[in-house]
């Protein structure tokens, strides 16, 4: 069962991986066209996860390139946690290595802020110091 769910996984981030040999469709005659697009939702959400967590990183590049980017990101990374907010925590190095935006030297940075804002605002609430202290 567990190597079932591994290749489904890597089939769904991977559209040159084979299709899990026991996916079925109701009506048995494509069940390759009904992946695809659940393959592509899946990478769809994915990506917009990723624009809800950084948001100026996208305004900076522009939607066009931050989704181009994105998609590129999405298959190298898959999700590490069932927490959606969670992904993403790579993106900052990725685009730190991606050739194409290299003329934007903080581009990196801004993403940087942008994740450390997002694990902060999840954060557990500290305990307050107690003003005798």
């Amino acid at each position: 069962m567990v190597a079932l769910q591994q290749q489904f996984a890597q089939a769904l981030l991977d559209p040159d991986a084979a299709l899990p040999g026991s996916l079925t469709a109701h009506t048995r005659r494509a069940p390759h066209r009904r992946f695809a697009v659940y393959r592509n939702n899946v990478v769809v959400g994915l990506v917009n996860a990723l624009r809800a967590r950084f948001p100026a990183t996208e305004r900076i590049v522009g939607e066009e390139f931050f989704f181009a980017m994105a998609r590129l990101f999405v298959p190298a990374h898959p999700p590490r946690s069932k927490i959606l907010r969670e992904y993403g925590d790579d993106f900052p190095a990725f685009i730190a290595a991606f050739a194409p935006a290299a003329p934007l030297a903080y581009l990196p940075d801004v993403a940087r802020l942008e994740a450390a804002r997002t694990r902060a605002y999840h954060a557990a609430d500290a305990v307050p110091l107690d003003p005798a202290a």
